[in-house]
């Protein structure tokens, strides 16, 4: 193996590959999308650069923008929140049960393998004004018995951050706490029965076991965790786009990826579109650096 390592052309040869796709992939796209947010770029036209000027119209004229970053926040906030303390939760219970654990795990982890569109589509449905939750409600005697008295789920557009999002958010709870959770029990797993042994002969109970072990001992995958749901919240696109018929709400649904869709897709701006993709780029990047900087993690020896 030593030898393997001081062999430069062996370290170059197994690097290639994923340094070729890295590059390919990642790299170079990255690089033309920075490169395109500073052009005025249309389909079937040559970019033509222009500076900051898109930035300058996206953060200054652009009120859509505005609303998509409000909402993309707010919904990072609440994944991070309720995926880290649900996911915990379910993790817990589950580790601590022998009967029925595997079936527990595969039914609150099966969303996450379902396609979002379909989802998407199906819960569109739930909670249509004439479908779904409100006619269930009318028929135990909710809303005088007419469900398009009930609440407009997906068209209410009252409020700071409207109830459309509200919705679309537990629903990305539901669909996505399965990961979170199958992360977790993965780091709890791994921790060795005789150190909570050792506490119980301490003295400890179970509640006070997981705030003085588990907890500290899981926090790198609590960091990854929260990383990971803090980027996948940011550039979430498909419910939003397949629960909310468009056109219904005037964009007061919308975040920053289906902004983007909207003005690079359907209007053709792929330089505008650039530039909503490298401001999205860099609150992924933003948030990765906050969550591992303030999210401390140690090395235990377990």
């Amino acid at each position: 193996m030593d030898k393997l390592m001081r062999n430069k052309k062996a370290i170059i040869l197994f690097i290639a590959p994923a340094l070729i796709l890295f590059t390919g992939v990642l790299f170079i796209p990255v690089c033309k999308a920075v490169y395109y947010s500073l052009c005025n770029y249309k389909i079937n036209y040559q970019p033509k650069f222009i500076g900051i000027k898109n930035y300058v119209m996206l953060f200054t004229k652009d009120k859509t923008m505005a609303i998509a970053l409000r909402n993309s926040i707010f919904f990072m906030i609440f994944s991070i929140v309720t995926q880290l303390i649900c996911g915990l939760i379910l993790a817990a219970l589950l580790t601590n049960i022998k009967k029925g654990r595997n079936f527990f795990k595969n039914v609150y982890y099966l969303p996450c393998v379902l396609s979002s569109a379909a989802l998407g589509l199906l819960w569109m449905f739930v909670f249509m004004p004439r479908l779904g939750i409100n006619q269930m409600l009318a028929s135990l005697g909710f809303f005088g018995g007419d469900c398009t008295l009930g609440p407009q789920w997906l068209f209410n557009t009252e409020g700071y951050i409207i109830l459309p999002i509200w919705v679309i958010s537990f629903v990305a709870l539901w669909q996505y706490v399965g990961q979170s959770m199958m992360l977790y029990m993965a780091q709890i797993s791994g921790i060795s029965t005789d150190v909570y042994e050792a506490s119980y002969i301490d003295g400890c109970s179970k509640k006070q076991s997981f705030f003085y072990i588990t907890l500290p001992l899981i926090k790198p995958m609590v960091a990854t965790a929260m990383s990971l749901n803090a980027i996948g919240s940011l550039k979430f696109f498909d419910l939003i786009y397949n629960m909310i018929p468009e056109g219904f709400l005037s964009h007061k649904a919308d975040v920053i990826a289906t902004h983007l869709y909207t003005q690079a897709f359907k209007f053709s701006k792929l330089g505008y579109g650039s530039a909503i993709g490298v401001v999205l780029l860099v609150l992924c990047l933003i948030m990765t650096v906050l969550i591992n900087k303030f999210v401390k993690t140690e090395s235990y020896d377990m």
